[in-house]
């Protein structure tokens, strides 16, 4: 269950530091509560699909589901390094809709789908893991916000390259199991 933990706390990342950039803008007063509800639930389900998905194939590829699954971690892990070192999207967000939070939300729950293969790897209940990374997750978004409306966006790059790191080296356990 740590890991399932650890890889919440990565895969939130992401959002936590999009929901930084759009605390910094200001924005309405349930701008928190939005964010956790988009980003959360969004992150709930793709890891999901991601997990349905690598069960349909594991049986094909099962000599091989380690190296996969470490693959697309550190690929995922590399791409959030990379973007924590560009500058984000915030930037050229002028509106804060439902449109553009549902946007938001599907681009930064990508990487999650993937990682969602990750889950038929571990012991774990699915449902569980998905609920624990969703609940994370809006919890991060909220936090996110709250911090962005505090300071600026100093942490968000910070946060990404964090996220990454860490994606990665779930990905490297994931060749020790």
């Amino acid at each position: 269950m740590f890991e399932v933990i650890v890889l919440a706390i990565a895969l939130s990342m992401d959002a936590f530091a999009v929901s930084i950039g759009l605390g910094s803008k200001g924005g309405h007063r349930g701008l928190g509560l939005k964010s956790g509800l988009f980003f959360g639930s969004f992150q709930a389900l793709m890891p999901f699909i991601g997990y349905l998905g690598g069960k349909g194939v594991l049986a094909w590829v099962d000599a091989y589901a380690h190296w996969i699954a470490f693959g697309l971690l550190a690929l995922i892990g590399a791409k959030m390094i990379y973007e924590g070192l560009q500058e984000g999207i915030e930037e050229n967000i002028t509106a804060i809709t439902n449109k553009m939070m549902l946007l938001l939300a599907i681009a930064t729950s990508i990487d999650a789908m993937a990682a969602g293969f990750s889950l038929t790897l571990l012991n774990i209940n699915a449902y569980l893991a998905c609920l624990i990374i969703g609940v994370t997750t809006f919890a991060f978004s909220w936090a996110g916000v709250v911090i962005g409306k505090r300071s600026g966006t100093w942490l968000e790059s910070k946060a990404e390259i964090f996220g990454g790191i860490v994606l990665i080296l779930i990905g490297i356990k994931m060749l020790a199991v």
